[in-house]
């Protein structure tokens, strides 16, 4: 199909206009006569609510049309065609095609009689939520700015915090019917380009109707993707995303979505906060070994304990024992039917906090936690334990600070309860092989998973001093193994002359 192409005869390009936008009620066609003396012909194509009014004296469109009302109609086109890409946000368009595109995206389409190319006159936009405070990555110190719903805001904040020209913002569209923006942002000097060329050829490897979330993207182009572990990180705070991009990686961003992609990614960088590099290093490293810890627990916790109880009650005080035994008297369900039953339990209460509505829905975790467990405790269901061991396993899933880590974690913590309750101490070691197979052999563009743990001198890593522990900010020389090779050097001390 051939593409239209946009007539001087404005009536043709009307026809086209309202034959495509039938039935769309929210498309605003306005045709009107500009000029003084001879009037000329023109059309206005808008979504109703995305475009400001165009009589008020603010908007670019009413200022452009309150200016040619008063011009002599044969000059308008003459004017339009030389002085129309200075007004701010303004681009012309032959096609109709991209054109549209344009108007779709938020933006008012201008079209005159006897000018054969639409104007597209940037507004307002479609209604967003604003610049909002992060409400999922909570600190204590720093910037309290979230992520909006606008691609074009979310670029805005990271260009505020890295305020140079080397920081590039490409634009790409997917999405054949939603037409969907996203944006890739980058330091061009730090980031190797392979991967930048993978990110693309990765993205036009998929054709789909619409692209509605980043969570979408992430589905799409992950390499391994039957793994439960997320390849690529989010965040929903404009300095964590300032910080990663000034560390040599890419962050994409979606429209319409406050969580954008950062890549390539690690196991480690789950476990950071972006206010580990504002507090002191001791205070860091500290808060760290416990969020490592925090993961241990999550996924080992109950199968231990299922493991002692089961097949290695020489390794438990007798006295402890023998608590153990008298909490179980009048249990009539085996230890691993317990622990799963109370998992489950502590799952569906986590589930309903989530989903209730505003303030209610922390009252239902606690509320809900502290009945059911008593309820269960008094009515011989479950022993005391087991309630300790299944609250302090969800405790330290609690402590893990990114929800989309947190939750294979949780996930794959049902594995390892049936491999202690079934099989002990072997099982355990069964299932720590098998995850750490799986880990070993899990890269993200490239890089490690396991890194900096693992393959150091495959990657060329220069010890940032950023891992398990956190170095003093004034030794953190180099950046991590994301950057340029010869862009490591982050951080050089001045000598006094």
């Amino acid at each position: 199909m051939m593409p239209m192409k946009i007539s001087k005869d404005i009536r043709v390009n009307e026809e086209y206009i309202r034959k495509r936008c039938e039935g769309c009620a929210d498309i605003v066609i306005r045709p009107m006569m500009l000029g003084s003396g001879t009037k000329v012909r023109c059309l206005v194509v808008y979504i109703e609510v995305a475009v400001s009014n165009m009589t008020l004296e603010e908007s670019v469109i009413g200022k452009l049309i309150n200016h040619l009302w008063e011009m002599p109609g044969e000059k308008i086109a003459g004017f339009v065609a030389e002085n129309g890409l200075g007004i701010s946000d303004t681009a012309e368009f032959e096609e109709m095609e991209p054109a549209f595109k344009a108007m779709l995206a938020g933006n008012a389409m201008f079209l005159l009689d006897g000018y054969n190319k639409a104007m597209k006159i940037g507004s307002k936009g479609y209604p967003n939520m604003g610049v909002s405070k992060a409400e999922s990555e909570k600190v204590l110190r720093g910037s309290q700015e979230g992520f909006s719903e606008s691609v074009k805001v979310n670029t805005a904040l990271i260009r505020k915090r890295v305020r140079s020209t080397d920081l590039k913002v490409e634009e790409m569209m997917v999405g054949v019917r939603s037409d969907t923006m996203i944006a890739l942002v980058y330091m061009k000097e730090l980031m190797y380009p392979e991967l930048l060329q993978e990110v693309k050829e990765r993205l036009s490897q998929f054709e789909i109707d619409g692209v509605l979330d980043a969570g979408m993207l992430e589905q799409l182009t992950e390499e391994s993707w039957i793994s439960p572990f997320p390849q690529f990180e989010t965040t929903e705070r404009p300095d964590r995303a300032a910080m990663e991009v000034l560390n040599g990686r890419m962050v994409i961003i979606c429209d319409n979505s406050p969580m954008v992609i950062m890549l390539p990614t690690t196991f480690s960088s789950f476990l950071k906060v972006s206010e580990d590099r504002y507090n002191r290093f001791a205070i860091v490293s500290f808060q760290r070994l416990i969020r490592y810890g925090a993961v241990f627990l999550a996924l080992m916790f109950s199968g231990i304990y299922l493991a002692v109880i089961n097949f290695h009650t020489q390794v438990v005080p007798t006295n402890l024992l023998l608590s153990f035994a008298e909490a179980r008297r009048g249990v009539p369900f085996p230890s691993l039917i317990e622990i799963i039953l109370m998992e489950v339990a502590f799952e569906l209460i986590r589930e309903a906090g989530v989903r209730m509505p505003g303030p209610l829905g922390g009252t239902i975790g606690i509320v809900g936690g502290l009945i059911i467990g008593d309820a269960a405790v008094s009515a011989n269901l479950v022993s005391p334990m087991t309630v300790v061991v299944v609250a302090l396993s969800a405790l330290a899933s609690f402590a893990i600070p990114n929800e989309e880590f947190s939750a294979p974690i949780r996930l794959l913590k049902y594995g390892f309860i049936l491999l202690g309750g079934l099989l002990g101490t072997f099982g355990l070691v069964l299932g720590w092989f098998l995850l750490l197979g799986h880990l070993t052999g899990l890269t993200s563009f490239k890089i490690p998973y396991l890194t900096p743990f693992v393959g150091r001198d495959a990657v060329g890593d220069m010890n940032e001093g950023d891992s398990l522990f956190r170095a003093p900010l004034r030794r953190m020389f180099y950046r991590p193994l994301y950057a340029r090779r010869e862009q490591r050097i982050r951080l050089k001390e001045q000598k006094n002359k």
